[in-house]
């Protein structure tokens, strides 16, 4: 068995205001998932980088609100809602609010740099 915090994993920061921690993955679980874990935040008023995965990803909105355009779509997304972006879809995340944007993302299969592309 594993457990984590998430305040006691590494944050990735990203130049636009997202800070992502990566919770479970393969290579942290000894392999013994197929799916990874991440919680990205957003501060208010910034957006993370216009992507599209290979893979399909979950998203869950831990707190605050915003928006989340996928393929152009923009969708109103608030605390304890979830949606499924599917694989290939151009997809970002705008905070609207005045709080932090805290998302969970489970990407399946989990998530490699060679399966997402920055647009």
């Amino acid at each position: 068995m594993i457990t984590k915090k998430i305040q006691d994993t590494e944050p990735i920061n990203a130049d636009e205001g997202t800070e992502i921690r990566q919770i479970f993955h393969p290579h942290n679980t000894l392999d013994g998932i197929r799916y990874s874990l991440a919680q990205s935040t957003i501060q208010p008023g910034k957006k993370s980088k216009s992507h599209k995965m290979k893979t399909s990803e979950v998203y869950f909105v831990l707190e605050g609100k915003g928006v989340l355009h996928i393929d152009g779509i923009p969708i109103i997304i608030e605390e304890h809602q979830s949606v499924f972006v599917p694989p290939f879809s151009i997809q970002y995340l705008e905070n609207t609010g005045n709080e932090e944007l805290k998302v969970l993302c489970i990407v399946d299969p989990a998530w490699k740099k060679d399966d997402e592309v920055l647009l």
